[in-house]
């Protein structure tokens, strides 16, 4: 159905080399596509309730684009095995991913996540042999709109570049942390690369150039062109503060098995450490100091020119909204390899 002219007020406008979709068309070119290099019903569902939710969020690169990085990766043409809990304790877990791509293995890591917490008040849990997780607000929100506080972390194989280096040595490695607030949830997610690595190679795929100081080429020299970052690397962001951060979470990947597979400390793992506020100080007088603090920062002083301060996930949730009902923009080249899979 056409939109009317007062429906067109709001529509974003679409750039050129784009088209807008339902989330049902949308779902159903995901979902066809993932049959087609290979996926269960089951694990679509999952891997397609991120990817829309992402689009829906306003995160292009980490949408439906994800599919074709799925399909071209070596490990999707690998034998899978189902994901399964390799040690366990009352307030822990690990779980071996069986090779499964991290839209479901960390999926299934956060659900056990909610469980013990829950039960135990406090949970940590690790997963192992994956690969590709996507956006960590999808799942740390999940846990947090059960109650809890989460940290969550991923590791991954070299993508990031040290600072002098000529080659990468670290993924690009993020952290979120979320909490419950008297209203929506507060998640703040960032990655420690200066550019994240599904969004080189969507600009690599659409022929977009990388963002000036980002991109690094296979000799170590500085580059903005994305074909020749994906086969040198991307930079940590902020410098040596990112670089820090970011080695410090490839550490911790290995208290979530990294190196189990194939004993290289440099590959793929995704910790979750949850609680109960309530061990803490009564929950609902966090929820309510929380809420205050976040009252307290956006009633702070403007600059000119500054309509609003903003909290970490406050565009995010505003967009989910209203896409929900006006569609989501993608990229006509990406909908046409999805559907020459």
């Amino acid at each position: 159905m056409a939109p009317s002219e007062a429906d067109e007020e709001f529509l974003d406008a679409m750039p050129p080399g784009t088209v807008r979709m339902s989330v049902a068309d949308a779902t159903d070119l995901g979902k066809r596509a993932l049959a087609r290099i290979g996926f269960s019903n089951e694990d679509a569902d999952i891997i397609l309730g991120q990817l829309i939710d992402n689009a829906l969020c306003g995160y292009p690169f980490t949408s439906l684009p994800r599919i074709l990085a799925i399909a071209q990766d070596p490990k999707t043409k690998q034998p899978r095995k189902p994901v399964s809990v390799t040690h366990e304790t009352p307030a822990s877990a690990l779980l071996d991913g069986g090779n499964n791509v991290g839209y479901v293995a960390v999926y299934k890591a956060a659900e056990i996540t909610i469980e013990k917490a829950k039960a135990n008040k406090f949970a940590v849990v690790g997963a192992y042999d994956s690969y590709y997780s996507g956006r960590n607000a999808y799942f740390v929100e999940k846990i947090v709109n059960a109650g809890l506080v989460v940290i969550h972390i991923a590791c991954g194989q070299p993508h990031v570049v040290p600072p002098g280096g000529t080659r990468p040595a670290m993924g690009t490695n993020p952290i979120c942390i979320g909490f419950p607030t008297a209203n929506d949830p507060v998640i703040v997610d960032m990655g420690t690369a200066a550019l994240q690595w599904g969004e080189v190679m969507l600009h690599a795929h659409i022929d977009a150039p990388l963002p000036e100081g980002v991109g690094i080429d296979q000799d170590g020299n500085p580059t903005r062109d994305a074909k020749a970052a994906l086969l040198g690397g991307v930079l940590p962001f902020g410098g040596h503060k990112g670089y820090g951060l970011s080695m410090a979470i490839q550490a911790m990947g290995l208290l979530a098995g990294a190196a189990i597979p194939r004993g290289n400390v440099q590959d793929y793992g995704f910790l979750f450490i949850a609680f109960d506020p309530g061990l803490l100080i009564p929950a609902e007088q966090f929820s309510e100091q929380a809420t205050e603090l976040i009252r307290a920062i956006k009633e702070t002083p403007r600059q000119t020119g500054v309509d609003e301060i903003r909290i970490p996930s406050e565009r995010s949730f505003r967009e989910r909204d209203r896409r929900r009902r006006e569609g989501i923009v993608l990229e006509k080249k990406v909908v046409d390899a999805l559907n020459a899979l």
